[in-house]
């Protein structure tokens, strides 16, 4: 059997090579290993850290999440630049590729993108909130979800109608739930030869003997217009929002029976008709 022969040159380049490899990129590998690790113990921290900061402060539940692992992610896309730096990376080009990417992306999704940023500006700044009574788009119903990219209502008769955030971000929003209060505002016809003044008493007595209706502020009534087949008298009592609806129904009820009991008519809309005799 015969021996290799040992061939001093080649191990002494072999350890020369090893020890320029590992001066070259030793430290670099070493540095880049410590950084991943500290970076994404920072990341944590920060995200944790958030989180907590945004409890505290009752931002909207769904966004917590959402913001807290942007907040994770770009602290990791920043450490992953700097190890690329370490490598002799020209980030520089990388970021300029991304961006570009991220543009034609942006322009692909510009109506979800859109959707996105009014749920954002929906959450934070919350004009409206799951439960409130809304008219929106044309559309009337209660908030049952605020979503990222669409707001969810039930209508009055229970249909689900869903639009898209950017339909209500960039639209007037009547949101009925947002104050205590509200006014009632009602009309009532009464003909020309009724007394107004006995009328308005007893549309006070009725307004006074209901306990929905608040003293402060103090109801108004008085007279609207005169129509061309009745006085209209308008009157103004506030209450709770949520008896504002069956307060409504109430009165114009009660207001009916009550001016009719007392000798005033409600007139319907009417023409005279004169007949003149055509001379033979």
């Amino acid at each position: 059997m015969t021996e290799m022969p040992f061939n001093s040159d080649a191990l002494l380049e072999l350890t020369s090579t090893g020890v320029h490899l590992l001066s070259t990129w030793g430290l670099s590998v070493a540095g880049a290993i410590a950084l991943l690790i500290v970076g994404r113990w920072v990341a944590a921290l920060l995200r944790r850290s958030a989180h907590r900061a945004m409890k505290r402060s009752q931002l909207e539940p769904s966004l917590i999440p959402f913001f807290s692992s942007a907040i994770h992610y770009l602290v990791i896309a920043v450490v992953v630049i700097a190890v690329l730096n370490l490598f002799g990376v020209q980030t520089a080009s990388l970021v300029a590729v991304v961006g570009a990417a991220g543009l034609a992306i942006g322009l692909a999704l510009q109506g979800t993108l859109s959707n996105f940023s009014a749920g954002v500006m929906l959450l934070v700044l919350r004009p409206i909130r799951v439960g409130d009574f809304v008219e929106v788009s044309g559309t009337a119903g209660t908030v049952v979800e605020i979503g990222l990219f669409t707001t969810m209502l039930n209508t009055s008769d229970n249909i689900r109608v869903v639009i898209s955030n950017s339909n209500v971000d960039g639209q007037t929003i009547k949101n009925y739930s947002f104050n205590e209060t509200r006014r009632n505002d009602l009309l009532i016809g009464i003909s020309y030869d009724d007394d107004i003044g006995k009328a308005m008493e007893v549309i006070a007595k009725v307004l006074d003997d209901d306990d929905r209706v608040l003293k402060d502020p103090k109801y108004r009534i008085g007279v609207a217009e005169l129509g061309t087949s009745s006085v209209n008298l308008t009157i103004r009592p506030w209450c709770q929002r949520t008896d504002y609806l069956s307060l409504r129904l109430d009165l114009q009820r009660e207001l009916k029976e009550k001016l009719e009991a007392a000798g005033c008519s409600l007139p319907y809309p009417q023409q005279d008709v004169h007949l003149i005799a055509s001379p033979d």
